[in-house]
């Protein structure tokens, strides 16, 4: 694709990475198959490519997001299944986060959707407030259908009960069980450990019992994907900032042979570290250690020895592939052969490319959109049936729990039972 961006813009760093990124494009389409929205709507513009023509006016011409490109944009899941696709390498991660980054700066929005944007990306990567928030939702739901329709989306996803906060997820140290591994850094989250503080758990329970020491971090936090992706580059930057510091300080003092991450969509941001902060001449060196240190879960778990692994009972998984762990991870296979060696019959549901609508905050912002793609998906997989649905992130956990009438759990989990630990909801 060609390109006309003077040589002042190209000065900055951004707008030359943007550029890079447009004129790999070759305009070829292969993107438009795999999109979720371009298979829903049918619109151009609702398609990678579509989005990418619309960037590169706005950048190119270096003007306030106009209205119509915004709405665009705002559909777009993030999912990466036209990098997937992409023959020619397109880095299309990359474009749109910096495109959502210029919305943010340039585009004033309708003060509703200013606020609620406002009020998700101060509660959800912070726990406490989470729950609180989650608390008070519970409570207002008999009053959803007096409330505007995006508050009454996000009510209704509100869970009925929230657990109480686990023991797990404070700053500590599990000592491995018998002869000493490994030293890994838990990620424990931030939605994850009030949505499913049973996630973490498992996994420590599951990597102690292997011999593996893990610890929680002291000032670790969220990823900063939330905020990330819409487009609030300063708070982003700070709380990977954070967690790249903390990481490091385990690093230095007691060593580490991995960061695990037991949510895809938090592995994807935090394995991208090293290119967020390429500009950034102190942090530039640690954060990309960090994204080389840093692993999922099953990655790690390939690293030792499972053969004791059993399942206790004859048990068909559908196992939902996340579109941040097959296309931002490139993590396909190796979740699937971890079951099936645990014993389990493992099947994949037919369209497991296409994402099941939750997306981060998606399914809050875009409640139509996503609804039609998680009934999809639940279709898909209901089809199989299944016994019960596995897959490595919790977006994906509470999006098709909400509508699929199967258990649906954390491949850790199923592996924890598998190797000695408690029976997972199924």
């Amino acid at each position: 694709m060609q390109t006309s961006f003077t040589l002042s813009q190209l000065a900055d760093p951004n707008i030359a990475d943007a550029n890079d990124i447009l004129r790999s494009c070759v305009h070829c389409g292969f993107c438009t198959a795999t999109c979720p929205t371009y298979t829903l709507l049918g619109d151009e513009l609702d398609s990678p490519r579509g989005r990418i023509y619309q960037i590169k006016d706005m950048l190119e011409r270096d003007i306030a997001a106009p209205k119509e490109t915004v709405r665009h944009i705002d559909r777009c899941l993030s999912c990466l299944s036209c990098m997937t696709t992409c023959p020619s390498g397109v880095h299309y991660m990359h474009l749109v986060d910096h495109a959502r980054a210029h919305i943010e700066k340039t585009h004033t929005r309708p003060v509703i959707d200013r606020t609620i944007r406002r009020f998700l990306s101060i509660m959800l990567p912070r726990p406490f407030f989470f729950r609180l928030a989650l608390v008070c939702a519970s409570l207002a739901k008999p009053f959803t259908q007096l409330l505007p329709r995006t508050l009454s989306a996000i009510l209704a996803l509100a869970p009925s009960s929230v657990p109480p906060p686990s023991r797990v997820d404070r700053p500590q140290v599990f000592r491995a069980e018998g002869k000493k591994r490994g030293r890994v850094a838990l990620m424990n989250g931030c939605a994850q450990q009030v949505l499913a503080p049973e996630i973490n758990e498992a996994t420590i329970r599951l990597l102690t019992r292997l011999g593996v020491e893990v610890v929680v971090a002291e000032g670790a936090g969220c990823c900063g994907a939330l905020v990330h992706h819409m487009g609030k580059t300063k708070e982003s930057h700070a709380q990977a900032a954070a967690n790249i510091c903390a990481w490091t300080r385990e690093a230095e003092t007691e060593g580490l042979d991995a960061i695990v991450v037991n949510a895809s969509g938090c592995g994807t941001t935090v394995k991208d570290y090293g290119f967020m902060f390429r500009n950034n001449p102190k942090l530039q060196e640690p954060a990309q250690r960090t994204s080389d240190l840093t692993k999922d879960i099953t990655e790690y778990l390939a690293t030792l020895d499972l053969s004791s692994a059993q399942a206790p009972e004859a048990m068909k998984i559908a196992y939902h592939s996340a579109c941040s762990m097959q296309h931002g991870q490139k993590i396909t296979n190796l979740p699937k052969q971890l079951l099936t060696a645990a014993g389990f019959e493992v099947v994949s549901p037919e369209e497991d490319h296409l994402c099941c609508g939750s997306a981060g905050t998606y399914n809050l912002l875009q409640p139509e959109l996503a609804g039609r793609l998680k009934d999809r998906k639940v279709r898909n997989i209901e089809a199989t049936n299944a016994d019960a649905v596995a897959t490595g992130n919790i977006g994906c956990v509470i999006q098709i729990s909400g509508g699929s009438r199967l258990p649906v759990v954390h491949t850790a989990e199923l592996l924890d039972w598998a190797t000695g630990g408690p029976r997972p909801k199924v």
